[in-house]
């Protein structure tokens, strides 16, 4: 069974019992056509076991993250590509388990997957700017960074960070509540695809961003501005008649948009390529 048909099964639960590593695993597979998709999850097995070996019986939900923070960050080493955010390696599961280095999403990724082995009911969190876990204790929320080394950040934390996201615009409390619903395992692979998608950008790079956003829509078929993204990725590598059927159905859905104007006088333009090549 080929990567993406196996991406394809995964994704069609709709109560979303897979397994997310392998999902990620299964897009790093088509940049790495020879991927052994399941010794890599077999690594993060290992990782998590020697780790469970280590606590004892007892320990509590806090200890057990301070444990997997020192295993993680201090002893293994995994940690943020400073050098080189846009390597699109950061984006690659496989590539951020052997080497170590990723940006937010991925190295969020690795903390949950190998938190949930150890037992702590970890989950993804889509804050504005970078992907955070958080660990529900006793019915409140652990908020955890793992791009930081696993620090736990604060409602004061939180709240500086989308300060200087902002503007310097203050949220309250129920604004910073609503930014750390849970994010769903799609939700997680869509946002790992779209930084993927804005780094094959950054370089200009698109038949691999078109890829993307192809994978994007397989597993978030609703998500209408990528079909717009599509078609203008379509469009620079002057496939004419498959820009101008994105963009009409860009339209179709959201005949309002702010950019509708700017859509609409692509159209013409692209009927007038797509015509001097009848």
């Amino acid at each position: 069974m080929s990567p993406i048909v196996r991406l394809q099964k995964l994704i069609e639960d709709p109560d979303e019992n897979f397994d997310l590593a392998e999902a990620a695993l299964l897009i790093a597979a088509e940049e790495y056509p020879d991927l052994d998709v399941a010794s890599c999850l077999r690594k993060l097995d290992d990782l998590a076991h020697t780790l469970k070996r280590r606590l004892r019986a007892d320990i509590s939900p806090a200890d057990t993250i301070l444990s997997l923070n020192r295993y993680l960050f201090k002893e293994l080493g995994f940690g943020p590509n400073l050098e080189d955010y846009y390597d699109p390696r950061n984006s690659f599961l496989n590539e951020v388990i052997e080497r170590k280095v990723g940006i937010p999403i991925t190295l969020s990724i690795v903390y949950i997957e190998i938190g949930q082995r150890i037992g702590l009911p970890l989950e993804g969190v889509s804050f504005p700017g970078n992907f955070l876990v958080k660990c529900t204790v006793r019915g409140d929320a652990i908020v955890l960074d793992p791009y930081a080394k696993g620090i736990s950040l604060s409602l004061a934390d939180l709240q500086q960070r989308l300060r200087q996201l902002h503007g310097g615009e203050t949220s309250s409390k129920t604004q910073v509540a609503a930014m750390l619903e849970s994010a769903s395992k799609k939700d997680v692979l869509v946002r790992m695809l779209r930084n993927l998608k804005a780094i094959y950008l950054h370089y200009n790079q698109m038949r691999q961003a078109l890829s993307a956003v192809d994978r994007i829509l397989l597993i978030a078929p609703g998500e209408v501005h990528e079909v717009r993204d599509r078609g203008a990725i379509y469009q620079k590598l002057e496939c004419f008649r498959a820009a101008l059927t994105d963009f009409q159905r860009y339209l179709e859905v959201e005949p309002g948009a702010e950019d509708a104007d700017a859509i609409r006088e692509r159209i013409i333009e692209l009927q007038r390529s797509a015509a001097r090549l009848n």
